[in-house]
């Protein structure tokens, strides 16, 4: 894929999403700062497969390492991606983020993910950014197709999944090796044309 081809999709566009609880915005200093701890909570780690064992997920460094910190600062720059900081409206800090990567431009898709810290679970926020996003996606980018996994052990995300209109497709089994034992991982998409909570259908 070109850049030329990747900046034409409007995943360059870093816009500012409100919603009534989470604003989603291009990483600030400060945000960077918030995600150390959060890509190092154990819950995170495990439930995104980022490691292969509890005690891994246990250890894991909560200081951004200058590597890390030059990836997120560099986003900005990106046309075949777009990660926005999960921020919560009343306090304004951020609690995860928010992705589209793995672009196919040529096909309009692309995958998505989120990831939120203990402060930012339980409360809603998740289902309303995972709306948010997708709404501009579906809105201000020339993606067609969105899909995501899931793991079979986390069976809170797949309820917000469903719930914001991604429909199952099949399961990839024994996708994860994690405490000695296989997960599987289960597979959903989103089109454009499908309907989501609260939004008419585009065609």
């Amino acid at each position: 894929m070109g850049y030329e081809e990747a900046k034409g999709t409007g995943l360059g566009i870093k816009p500012v999403l409100r919603g009534e609880r989470v604003v989603l915005r291009p990483f600030s200093e400060a945000d960077i700062e918030a995600m150390g701890p959060i890509l190092a909570d154990p819950e995170v780690l495990r439930l995104t497969g980022s490691v292969d064992s509890t005690p891994a997920a246990e250890t894991a460094d909560p200081v951004i390492d200058a590597r890390t910190r030059a990836w997120y600062q560099g986003l900005a720059a990106r046309t075949d991606r777009l990660d926005l900081a999960v921020v919560d409206a009343a306090g304004g800090h951020c609690l995860g983020e928010v992705v589209l990567n793995n672009l196919d431009a040529r096909n309009r898709s692309c995958s998505f993910r989120i990831l939120l810290g203990p402060a930012g679970r339980n409360r809603g926020l998740g289902s309303e950014a995972t709306g948010l996003l997708l709404e501009h996606a579906f809105i201000a980018t020339t993606l067609h197709r969105i899909e995501l996994e899931v793991y079979a052990f986390n069976p809170r995300a797949r309820h917000v999944y469903e719930r914001a209109g991604f429909t199952f497709e099949g399961t990839a089994r024994d996708a994860l090796l994690f405490d000695g034992q296989f997960i599987d991982a289960h597979l959903f998409s989103i089109l454009a044309t499908d309907p989501r909570p609260g939004r008419a259908v585009r065609s």
